[in-house]
């Protein structure tokens, strides 16, 4: 073929080229305007023009027409003169339409995907192209690549990407990182590089690409890990593509150091001195060995044991505890057992030499032992300090004190030294129990502070000193009191935040801090008012709205900072005074009122209800109406819409007014309202049946059907609105072998079968099946008749046939289908219903007169229907609500069991 390349047609560089098959190649980027040539077909295919036509022999003009009906067309604008194609308003977006990077097409004929691509990355538009007339007749292959431009930046397919490492991990180690970047364009517009934000000196990154083109990035190590030096490192990827400018898009990337068993256990000191006193009792706390393990979780786990240059005496007189390297005495010290011993301990971890630390044990022997003196304390008690109030009455007691010889061979004798109002007497009838108490009130500002001993003598000498400290508290006995107990405020609506509203003031006769007085909110009181803690002033924080809420009451508290702390309480009261900032407010926005055509004049239409939520004459509202005013009047202190005429249906079916409210403020506000006024109809229309089309189609009936299974349905239609819309459906008559056997959903028109049928049920079923609406004031009805024909197949048509042109004897029961029907009503008061009930009796005697015309008339014209009945045999159409335009038959469709 002779292809002709013509490069960089206009300014976005379109080709074409072109051979005798007529095919045509074009190029251009995606994303172009509307109205850019991609090429000129009569130039390119070298067709003549209309101004390159012979003026003494012309030619018919050239017609270009697009045959391909697809996807393609929408994107491209052909000139049918000359031949010029253009992009359209539609934006190409190569990535939306080319998801294949085997360069999937989009055709406007038959074309799939494209294996004549100019290139693997190739995304072509196929378009079929008809050139007349006849001699210039021929069929044109168009194919426009789309060039990828860089209008995608590469996506993370995950904000966050985790990453481990253990901390063994060698220098040069490649670990694949899983969720590398995304970037639907193609070429080198594509992601082409990673790089990290901060390596930490440690992290590098490289690009592997494997055959299909896809790049992995993968986390190079450059430098020795230490997780207990840093365990976790957290920066950024950024990926870039290659396009001019180049795009990025990034994610946070945390690399996690994972632990290895790389530290062993270690003591921080290698020897620990105790001393243990020879009458130490069992159980004794001696001294508690700790090693440390900077490992995490299992490779961290340490056990103690002896080691085995520990003699067996030592170890049977000292229990180390494996687990907590607790070491208790664990036998009783007697007169033989050695004064040193020497505990070499291990700390063992998993893998490990064990650490060693010493504990030396010096055991001093006691040959007798001073009294003991053990205080219980009553009175509130902080390291050796009793705090007592200067109002505790007499005789309060402060502690109890056990006298006792440890050696159980000596008479203990105890007294009290020292000054002060206390006395420490013997508690009967206990022995060596003795009880301190006061014998007197305590004065804070007399003496704030007393020590006294409790003094224990045995009968050797030895004595034993029990200092005692006693703080007197002062006590907080005044609260606070407000200067006024009710405290009456008010304030205009709408006021700036934050606004002042008064200053708090309360006095405390007591001292130090105990005088100091802190202000707060009740309970009650709303979360928008605010009160300083320390200078009392109170503000509101938000505007406040009268029309909300008028007035405010709650309470205030003042608070002294005694322990505990006394607190009074007054009452605060705001009025929030009103401003004119609420426009009258309709109860709807839009009112809809309906009214019986050539309701009488100046008859009450309806009430339009306004409010306004000021008060006073900012509250004050008065009505009027801006459009109609010739046909419609308002009245302004009750509401009440009124016609000045009598309106009739046929000239005018609804009205649209907008109704004005107007207060009294100054400057006054106002609002408007639209009120649609609907006309009601008659009912002059009977419902219309659409399926079954005609009294002679029948359905063949399968003897196996499950009862409750749907056969068929009756389809209806009412072309009136409203109630006089509203269809039921109900079976008025009945013929066949057993025709109670089937019922009629009366809201779906839904048939379905009620009991299973038997050998003597076979036959035709007709039901006669009365559809019905619920107008005003006489409802309207059509009937229609379903032919059921139960058998396992149908052999002879003919005799069905034969059957159904038969007049059925079906008597008629007049039923009325029960539906449940909930029409909406409008609350009308009792004087304005009057025009309009006169109104529609006149209408419903007229509707009555028409009806029965109407059936004398059907009576007289029914006679002739039936010598008419042989003539009406219709196409079989099965009642099954699916027909199939393509397939209809004159067989009746078969129903199973599904």
């Amino acid at each position: 073929h002779l292809l002709l390349f013509l490069l960089f047609v206009g300014p976005f560089n379109c080709f074409a080229s072109y051979s005798r098959a007529t095919e045509l190649f074009y190029s251009l980027n995606e994303g172009l305007p509307a109205g850019v040539l991609i090429g000129s077909l009569a130039r390119d295919l070298r067709l003549p023009t209309a101004g390159g036509q012979h003026p003494a022999s012309p030619q018919p003009p050239l017609s270009f027409t697009l045959a391909s009906q697809g996807l393609g067309e929408q994107y491209v604008q052909l000139d049918n003169r000359s031949g010029e194609l253009h992009t359209s308003a539609v934006e190409i977006d190569r990535e939306a339409l080319c998801v294949e990077s085997s360069g999937a097409t989009i055709f406007g004929g038959s074309a799939a995907l494209s294996s004549s691509s100019p290139s693997p990355e190739s995304c072509l538009l196929l378009l079929d192209v008809l050139v007349l007339p006849q001699e210039y007749f021929r069929l044109v292959k168009v194919k426009i690549a789309i060039r990828d431009v860089n209008d995608n930046a590469p996506r993370f397919p995950v904000p966050h990407i985790h990453l481990s490492v253990p901390e063994n991990a060698p220098v040069n180690t490649r670990l694949a990182i899983e969720h590398p970047a995304l970037d639907p364009d193609m070429g080198t517009n594509a992601v082409q590089t990673y790089r990290l934000r901060d390596n930490y000196g440690v992290f590098t990154l490289d690009v592997e690409e494997n055959e299909n083109g896809e790049r992995t990035p993968y986390l190079i190590v450059m430098g020795a890990l230490d997780r207990e030096m840093q365990e976790e490192y957290v920066t950024v990827i950024v990926a870039e593509d290659g396009g001019t400018p180049p795009l990025v898009g990034s994610a946070t990337l945390t690399i996690g150091i994972s632990d290895i068993n790389d530290n062993c256990p270690q003591f921080n000191d290698s020897q620990l001195n105790v001393t243990l006193y020879g009458n130490s009792s069992l159980g004794t706390h001696v001294a508690t060995v700790h090693a440390v393990d900077m490992d995490l979780g299992s490779n961290a786990q340490i056990t103690y044991s002896y080691s085995q240059k520990v003699p067996q005496p030592s170890r049977d007189l000292f229990h180390l505890n494996e687990s907590t390297g607790a070491i208790t005495l664990s036998t009783k010290v007697d007169g033989d057992t050695p004064r040193l011993h020497r505990l070499i301990i291990l700390g063992n971890g998993p893998g490990c030499i064990p650490a060693v630390i010493t504990v030396l044990v010096t055991i001093i022997k006691v040959m007798m032992r001073p009294p003991e003196v053990v205080p219980r304390f009553i009175a509130n008690e902080v390291e050796g300090v009793v705090y007592l109030k200067e109002l505790e009455p007499i005789n309060t007691p402060i502690a109890f004190f056990t006298i006792k010889d440890p050696d159980e061979k000596y008479k203990v004798t105890c007294y009290l030294d020292g000054d002060g109002p206390f006395r420490l007497s013997p508690y009967k009838p206990y022995n060596n129990e003795y009880l301190l108490e006061t014998t007197k009130p305590l004065d804070f500002e007399t003496q704030q502070l007393y020590e006294i001993s409790v003094v224990a003598w045995n009968s050797e000498g030895f004595h034993v000193n029990k200092v005692i400290k006693v703080q007197v508290l002062d006590d907080n006995d005044n609260s606070p009191v407000f200067s006024e107990q009710l405290i009456e405020l008010s304030i205009e609506e709408n006021n700036v935040p934050n606004a002042f509203l008064t200053k708090l003031h309360a006095t405390d006769a007591d001292s130090g801090e105990r005088g100091q007085v802190s202000y707060f909110l009740g309970p009650d009181a709303p979360s928008y008012f605010a009160l300083d803690k320390t200078t009392g002033v109170l503000t509101v924080s938000t505007q406040l709205d009268r029309e909300e809420k008028e007035k405010y009451r709650y309470t205030v508290k003042a608070v002294d900072s005694g322990f505990p702390p006394r607190e009074s309480i007054a009452t605060v009261t705001i009025t929030v005074l009103d401003k004119n900032d609420n426009s009258p407010r309709f109860i709807n926005k839009d009112f809809s009122f309906f009214v019986p055509e050539n309701f009488p004049g100046f008859g009450e239409i309806g009430v339009i209800s306004v409010t306004d939520a000021d008060a006073g004459q900012n509250g004050w509202v008065a009505l009027s109406v801006l459009n109609g005013s010739d046909i419609f009047v308002i009245d302004t202190g009750k509401g009440v819409l009124r016609a000045k005429v009598s309106l009739d249906r046929e000239q005018q079916s609804s009205y649209v007014l907008w109704i004005e409210a107007v207060d009294g403020g100054d400057p006054a506000l106002s609002s408007t309202a639209k009120i649609t006024i609907l006309l009601l109809d008659i009912n002059d229309n009977p419902p219309l049946v659409l399926f079954p089309q005609s009294n002679m189609s029948y359905l063949l009936v399968l003897p196996s059907t499950l009862p409750g299974s749907p056969i068929t349905e009756v389809y209806a239609v009412d072309k009136d609105t409203g109630m006089n819309a509203v269809i039921a459906y109900s079976i008025i008559g009945r013929r066949g072998p057993r025709p109670e056997s089937f019922r009629i959903d009366p809201k779906t028109g839904n048939i379905t079968l009620e009991e299973s049928l038997m050998q003597n049920d076979y036959g035709l079923y007709r039901l006669l099946v009365k559809v019905s609406d619920h107008g005003y004031p006489e409802p309207l009805h059509s009937t229609v008749m379903v032919n059921l024909f139960v058998n396992d197949t149908v052999s002879n048509e003919s005799y069905i046939e034969s059957l159904l042109r038969k007049e059925p004897d079906i008597s008629v029961e007049e039923k009325q289908p029960q539906i449940s029907i909930e029409p909406t009503h409008k609350k009308m008061e009792s004087a304005s219903c009057m025009p309009a009930l006169v109104a529609l009796s006149v209408i419903s005697l007229g509707s009555i007169a028409l009806v029965t015309g109407m059936g004398i008339y059907i009576c007289l014209r029914k006679g002739k229907k039936h010598h008419r009945a042989d003539e009406n045999l219709e196409v079989q159409i099965p009642l099954n609500g699916r027909i199939n335009l393509h397939m209809l038959e004159k067989k009746p469709v078969e129903i199973s069991n599904i």
